[in-house]
């Protein structure tokens, strides 16, 4: 485990002080283009983000729906690399010295990166911490503990078919929090069932102090509220990365609108878990 408190910690620490779930947005990096992208990642925070996933393109990303798959799509045609990605990082910092940011994807772009040199360049650039969703706790080895070592979070994925034998073994090695996957199947493609959501966080929260967040299809602020009872956080990405293809031009080019469309969604989501 991380030794030190990272800003994961602080912010989850500052959030239950509050009294209050985390908004934590997802986006691509690099998507629709690196510049739309910049300025995205810099309102975020000031529209309401307590913790922001910055998405690491790749060519399959099978954990993800259409609109998330799209977003990798437009990033990898626009030009993004790792390098341009925790570049990002590196320029938010220099912004923003609080606002957590997780890099999330898959082992692939990081194994052709360089384990050690990723694990070195994300620190420095200030990651916090990782989601990488096709690397399972049998191979902690490989990646987990030499992030850990380095004082990265690393954060796991629980899902509905997660049960009591698998569970300790997926929390073995979790720090910063614990991403529990609402609905079993694609991001963004079904509507998760609160009363079921709120069974499963429970038996989560039972098994680790760790903060336990919620994301897979939620879409709207209300449902976000909703789905916050119980947990310490909602994750939202599909919706906000479907707002920036919509406000796309015919030839799938960032507009004006585009920035606006999706910080604007951030802010109504931001709202609906600020209203008791």
């Amino acid at each position: 485990m991380t030794t030190h408190q990272t800003r994961i910690d602080a912010r989850f620490a500052a959030l239950k002080k509050e009294k209050r779930p985390a908004l934590i947005t997802f986006v691509t990096a690099g998507d629709p283009d690196l510049e739309t992208s910049k300025t995205i990642l810099g309102g975020l925070a000031h529209a309401g983000a307590d913790v922001i996933e910055l998405g690491m393109p790749f060519s399959d990303p099978m954990a993800d729906g259409p609109a998330i798959q799209a977003s990798s799509q437009r990033a990898l045609k626009a030009g993004q690399t790792m390098a341009k990605t925790l570049q990002m990082v590196r320029d938010f910092r220099a912004q923003d010295t609080t606002t957590p940011i997780v890099l999330m994807g898959y082992y692939n772009p990081i194994y052709v990166y360089g384990n050690d040199r990723f694990i070195t360049d994300a620190k420095a650039a200030g990651v916090d911490g990782l989601i990488v969703v096709d690397v399972p706790p049998e191979a902690d080895d490989e990646l987990c503990l030499p992030a850990i070592q380095a004082g990265l979070n690393f954060i796991r994925l629980a899902t509905p078919t997660t049960d009591k034998a698998r569970l300790p073994a997926v929390l073995q090695n979790t720090s910063g929090f614990v991403y529990y996957v609402s609905i079993t199947g694609i991001t963004g493609a079904a509507t998760p069932v609160v009363n079921d959501v709120q069974k499963h966080v429970s038996a989560i929260k039972a098994a680790t102090p760790l903060p336990v967040v919620v994301g897979f299809g939620v879409k709207t602020g209300e449902q976000a509220r909703a789905l916050a009872r119980g947990a310490d956080g909602v994750v939202v990405g599909s919706a906000i990365v479907a707002r920036i293809e919509k406000s796309l031009g015919p030839k799938g080019e960032a507009t004006l609108s585009t920035p606006m469309a999706v910080l604007d969604l951030v802010k109504e989501l931001s709202s609906a878990l600020r209203t008791d």
